[in-house]
């Protein structure tokens, strides 16, 4: 009785939670999180597993909470395995009537296929001008010397909705809320150069801006701030008119000042500045822009395809959306999981297929919201546990490495370039994971690979925060460091 009473009392100690915090020192790191005022004032979910399944330590894991940028581990994963990393996108150009004389008597179409990177200035997108040079190659070679017609921008690949509904009006302006599009172009950008005036209150005046978008008006209201004030400007946009507004203030003592933002119209501008080139080429159509959504357009069957341009495979796509944090590669992904299952290219479509897809990887929904690709609506909602069994999930399948090796870590290049700087470079180099960041939201979401190479999943979602994102770094940091000791 004696010996059955002690292995009770020892089972008893086994299981306490003082002896786990004693065992686990990820978990005692969390238990003195709570006891931080920054904390405690904030709402915080966090959970750690090993590939077993385990929990290894936790605080609010069930809780559904906002992702920002870690969404898009989800977009790309889920890219990756339904589309494959090997898929590319395909732009075309078409024409209707018929060619005589050196003379097209119809029109040119641009045909997009949702291409992210067309016109990019990234290293993954073919330079404008090669990529303008290629289809007037194309163009000479079917006997088009003229086009007698108009040229026309298709953006139909995608259902027109630019941008998700859950997205704020202050996110539609800035260069990260740039949208969807089934013909993109230079990542759906603008870049404005403005030229300050000398004395305060002075008016900015516009000098440039590129590409042009066919018919838009500009109100510019800007004004000549202090010379220390800085970029104080806003730009204000939708797709449901031709018409942006540009307010606030740019500091006086610069020659000029470049702002980029978001382009709702970009297939429009893809068609405007392919004509300009070809005009320059001595390939004439003077004849307005056309677009497909707004005339009742022939069909892709009922043209005759001049070119086919392919981007990059998909795993590099990802590879620079995950290392960068690209918000509108993001955005395009998503869509194009939603055009490939269903046939529609929609975010209602889009997040009915990643639902299907989880379902069919075994990953419980149950705390996962998602409104967009990217993580910049506030509308995403998802608890650190359905992170962790996702990103196990995720390592059965074949396209893991090209997802893994797509996640920044600690030093390295991306996002997480800054993170845990102070600390040893082999530990924290294990660490393979996204961040994210909104007002008052901070995340990281990934693996950590241990010395044996198992690897850990974890999820730490801080939101609502009143502090600055620089103080409840340091936390969230020490937890990240602790990880890399386990």
């Amino acid at each position: 009785m004696k010996q059955i009473l002690t292995f009770l009392i020892f089972f008893t100690t086994l299981l306490s939670p003082l002896h786990l915090f004693a065992q686990n020192n990820i978990q005692r790191y969390i238990e003195n999180l709570k006891k931080d005022t920054l904390f405690i004032n904030s709402v915080t979910g966090i959970m750690v597993m090993d590939s077993k399944g385990k929990s290894i330590a936790s605080w609010n894991p069930d809780m559904p909470l906002l992702t920002a940028s870690t969404m898009k581990t989800v977009t790309t994963g889920i890219a990756l395995k339904v589309l494959g990393p090997d898929f590319r996108f395909k732009t075309r150009l078409a024409y209707n009537g018929f060619i005589e004389n050196g003379v097209l008597y119809g029109n040119l179409f641009i045909i997009g296929g949702g291409d992210p990177t067309l016109g990019s200035v990234d290293t993954l997108g073919i330079p404008v001008d090669t990529l303008f040079g290629q289809w007037k190659e194309a163009l000479e070679k079917t006997g088009i010397k003229r086009i007698n017609g108009h040229i026309v921008a298709d953006d139909r690949f995608f259902e027109h909705e630019i941008v998700p509904t859950s997205w704020s009006w202050s996110n539609l302006g800035p260069s990260y809320g740039s949208g969807t599009s089934g013909l993109s172009f230079n990542e759906n950008l603008q870049y404005f150069t403005f030229v300050p005036g000398i004395n305060i209150g002075d008016a900015v005046f516009m000098k440039t801006h590129y590409p042009h978008i066919p018919g838009m008006n500009y109100k510019n209201t800007l004004l000549t701030g202090g010379n220390r004030t800085g970029n104080r400007s806003s730009y204000y946009v939708s797709d449901l008119s031709k018409d942006a507004l540009f307010r606030g203030s740019l500091a006086s003592g610069s020659d000029s000042v470049l702002i980029t933002v978001s382009n709702k119209f970009p297939h429009l501008s893809c068609a405007f500045e392919f004509r300009e080139y070809l005009e320059k080429s001595g390939i004439y159509s003077k004849k307005e822009i056309l677009d497909a959504k707004e005339f009742n357009a022939p069909g892709e069957y009922e043209l005759t395809i001049i070119t086919e341009t392919l981007s990059e495979p998909l795993h590099r796509i990802v590879n620079v959306t995950n290392r960068i944090s690209n918000n509108f590669y993001a955005e395009t992904l998503l869509k194009m999981i939603g055009k490939k299952m269903t046939g529609t290219g929609s975010y209602d479509s889009a997040r009915v297929a990643v639902v299907r897809v989880l379902g069919e990887m075994d990953v419980p929904v149950r705390g996962f919201t998602q409104s967009d690709g990217s993580g910049l609506s506030r509308m995403n909602l998802v608890s650190p546990r359905f992170f962790c069994h996702y990103y196990a999930a995720l390592e059965k399948s074949e396209v893991f490495p090209y997802f893994f090796n797509s996640l920044p870590v600690p030093g390295g290049p991306g996002t997480l370039k800054s993170v845990l700087q102070n600390q040893d470079q082999k530990r924290k180099q294990r660490i393979h994971a996204k961040s994210g960041s909104l007002g008052n939201v901070r995340c990281y979401a990934g693996y950590v690979v241990r010395a044996n190479g198992e690897h850990l999943y974890f999820a730490i979602l801080a939101n609502n925060y009143p502090a600055r994102t620089a103080q409840m770094q340091v936390g969230i940091e020490g937890f990240m460091n602790e990880l890399t000791k386990y």
